[in-house]
């Protein structure tokens, strides 16, 4: 008994001594911590400099970057963005920050020429293969094409503000300084098309969003669908109706995004393929590529389906049967043959269609029109039936098409070639109208904001534009 009573009265003391304790850990896990980041890698002192001052001043940007691979791998400020003194971007007002007397790190020991525009040139000294083959895709070359087939540049049907928030933001701008700085109408861009100070084009950061430059964000289609939307190329709205697009809702949460960049396997890190996998990322023997113009088959944005090669405004140097390979290997990794061989013949069968049905006829009477001066060339969209025959191909005849790519069955159809046929027929019905009656098209005299600038870039097309 008396050690029952002897060992009870230990337990009390035991418990009596150590809950000052316990006390003390549980006030310091409620405690407010802040997130350290300790600088342990040889930087250059001016490579510190840059980090520490970022720290205070965009706290944004410095979480991102401090975790990011860059980061982990010693990669900092100063490695993207340093520039020579006598680069056009150069930012001169940078120079500001070295003057300041309320943070050591202002000094003017820790000077370097920077630039805020950090081009596919600048990421190809760690790069070089993603580099070059960004370079040589319909990505990088995007303004040049649409300079060669848009009536909206060509004929200036609209604004230079409109191009400069709307259609530039997606294909970019030829970037242009003033004074030191980049001006407001090309800056901030990061196009895919854009044209940077040092001759390269495009912009890495159209995918790989600054500062943590993620290849599991450049894998979501969230990432294309920043761009690839809306009426005239809906391919996130397609890929999301789609067999892919339903398991990628259902399962994307489950998807090992984060795999090492060569490694990520179909039906291993994922179930059902995103656009980068099926465009870009490497499976079985197929590598992985940076440029978007391989695997095509087809041109089928353009405004008559071709192969990629034909694409006049930027032919492709590719062979379409071999990429078509490319492109059938990476669905085999989870299709059997037969269903890959079937998809692509009945793909081939909407293109027919698509081109001898709705476009060449709907083009041919165009041609007539004009010919006989019932319409007037010499602007577009200024009268209906242009509009009318512009959405055809551009919006209606592109989704078919897409659909029918892509496995989207309601926008091949409902979006697609149900709407390519009241468009048509509305188009046949007025263009034979006017050649009944030998009549003129109405022309809309008062079209707004029909201003933009004609003249294609000189820096992309030489001064013999």
């Amino acid at each position: 008994m008396k050690r029952a009573v002897g060992g009870v009265m230990m337990l009390l003391g035991l418990i009596f001594v150590t809950l000052p304790f316990m006390s003390a850990a549980n006030a310091q896990e409620n405690m407010a911590k802040e997130k350290e980041f300790r600088i342990e890698r040889s930087i250059p002192d001016a490579g510190v400099a840059c980090i520490q001052c970022h720290k205070r001043e965009h706290p944004g940007i410095f979480a991102d970057w401090a975790n990011s691979r860059h980061a982990s791998a010693n990669i900092t400020c100063i490695d993207c963005h340093k520039a020579e003194e006598h680069d056009p971007d150069v930012a001169k007002d940078h120079y500001k920050q070295y003057e300041q007397s309320d943070t050591k790190w202002g000094r003017p020991e820790y000077r370097v020429p920077v630039a805020g525009v950090v081009s596919p040139k600048d990421c190809s000294r760690c790069h070089p293969d993603e580099a070059k083959q960004y370079s040589n895709s319909k990505h990088a070359n995007t303004l040049e094409i649409i300079w060669k087939i848009d009536p909206w540049l060509q004929k200036g049907m609209n604004s230079d503000v409109e191009r400069t928030s709307g259609c530039f933001y997606c294909h970019g701008t030829v970037l242009k300084t003033e004074d030191g700085k980049l001006t407001g109408d090309t800056w901030p861009n990061v196009g895919v098309g854009r044209l940077n100070p040092d001759g390269s084009k495009g912009s890495c950061t159209s995918c790989h969003t600054r500062h943590r430059f993620s290849v599991m964000e450049a894998r979501k289609p969230e990432a294309c669908g920043q761009c690839h939307l809306g009426p005239d190329h809906p391919q996130i709205e397609i890929y999301m109706e789609s067999k892919h697009g339903d398991i990628y809702k259902a399962f994307g949460d489950d998807y090992n995004w984060e795999s090492a960049p060569g490694t990520w396997s179909p039906g291993v890190d994922f179930r059902a393929p995103t656009c980068a996998s099926c465009h870009m990322s490497g499976a079985g023997s197929v590598r992985t590529t940076h440029d978007v113009t391989e695997r095509l088959s087809w041109e089928i944005q353009a405004p008559l389906t071709v192969r990629p090669s034909d694409f006049e405004p930027f032919p492709a140097k590719t062979n379409w049967e071999v990429e078509r390979g490319k492109m059938q290997e990476v669905c085999k990794q989870c299709h059997g043959e037969n269903w890959v061989k079937t998809h692509y013949e009945t793909l081939d069968q909407v293109v027919e269609q698509y081109n001898t049905v709705y476009y060449l006829p709907a083009r041919k009477m165009m041609d007539k029109l004009y010919e006989k001066g019932l319409l007037d060339d010499s602007r577009y969209f200024d009268e209906a039936l242009e509009v009318e025959f512009y959405e055809l191909w551009h919006h209606e005849g592109r989704r078919a098409r897409m659909g029918a790519a892509m496995m989207a069955p309601d926008y091949t159809w409902w979006h697609g070639f149900y709407e390519c046929k009241k468009r048509f027929n509305g188009f046949m019905a007025e263009a034979e109208e006017l050649l009944e009656n030998n009549r003129k098209a109405h022309k809309f005299e008062t079209f707004p904001n029909a201003t933009g600038n004609t003249t294609p870039p000189e820096e992309i097309f030489g001064d013999a534009n």
